[in-house]
């Protein structure tokens, strides 16, 4: 444990933010498992309404550092396609 008080600050706002990071991670994930059940289901419908909350937190990750832009712009092609399947 640091001695040193800005030593400990940093401790605890590391912390914090692992916990956020985590917290952000885990919400997006769950959103994607969402959408994917959703469109393997052919709920057209429901897809539409979940592609939009799934694009929003990804972009919302990419804002926090969370995943890479790349890979957001990847993810965000495939549920494109995905729902495009789906709809058409």
């Amino acid at each position: 444990m640091p001695n040193i008080k800005s030593a400990k600050k940093r401790v605890l706002v590391s912390q914090k933010k692992a916990l956020q990071n985590k917290m952000l991670k885990s919400s997006l994930k769950t959103s994607l498992k969402k959408y994917e059940a959703a469109v393997k289901s052919g709920d057209a419908a429901l897809a539409q309404s979940l592609y939009r909350d799934t694009v929003k937190k990804i972009d919302q990750a990419v804002a926090h550092g969370i995943i890479h832009k790349n890979n957001a712009a990847r993810k965000k092609s495939r549920f494109t396609l995905m729902l495009n399947q789906v709809s058409g």
